[in-house]
């Protein structure tokens, strides 16, 4: 391999971790050639400028995103839908706990407290497919309609407790840092805990509209 692929790969792991610890607008050219061990030069040749950067950077977190929602989708390819759920879930959670994943979601939550213009195609491209596919699982379970307002606080309510497992110091110190070790449990928890609550909204949909085709 040439030295423009190590120095090239170099630039964007750095850029990756500085991005994601301080957002776009805190990092500096000059902070990631230093930590980089790289000049000007090299970031302009390989991307352009900052901006260039950090769409690299967006991208690589898209491409992320998207390889767990299909490797989550694969996993549950011909299963009943609550069984699909599970192995979302699944996935998810082990990709979360997995070594340096979460670097994916700090970028993310760096965007959402201090949006750039890149905000738009990490939605579009890495987040809303994830929630679509979430929210075709949620209506089969519970015989409704995607568009039923009840299917994406559901779907919101799975992704919260999956995005709840990341290592953080707060929750740390409040007793909760699992690790890769605890993956199965907790996918199995939130799965079973979010079935019950589909299935909870489900039966009282049911109960309701058989109150209103009851005979008078």
């Amino acid at each position: 391999m040439s030295e423009a692929g190590p120095t090239r790969e170099r630039i964007l792991v750095t850029a990756e971790r500085l991005f994601a610890e301080h957002g776009f607008r805190r990092v500096s050219v000059r902070d990631i050639c230093r930590a980089a061990r790289v000049n000007v030069a090299a970031i302009n040749y390989h991307f352009g400028d900052k901006a260039g950067l950090y769409r690299e950077v967006v991208q690589a977190a898209i491409d992320a995103m998207r390889g767990t929602t299909e490797a989550a989708r694969r996993a549950g390819e011909g299963l009943p839908a609550e069984q699909r759920l599970g192995r979302y879930v699944a996935v998810f959670v082990g990709r979360l706990l997995a070594r340096g994943s979460g670097r994916v979601q700090r970028l993310f939550h760096k965007e959402m407290s201090d949006p750039t213009p890149e905000l738009d195609r990490l939605l579009a491209q890495g987040v809303r497919p994830r929630l679509e596919y979430l929210s075709s699982l949620v209506a089969e379970i519970m015989d409704c309609p995607v568009s039923d307002p009840r299917v994406l606080r559901c779907v919101f309510s799975i992704q919260s407790q999956s995005l709840a497992v990341v290592p953080n110091l707060a929750a740390a110190r409040l007793g909760f840092a699992p690790t890769a070790g605890d993956a199965e449990a907790i996918a199995d928890h939130i799965t079973r805990f979010s079935l019950e609550g589909i299935r909870g909204l489900a039966r009282r949909r049911a109960a309701r509209r058989g109150q209103r085709r009851r005979p008078l």
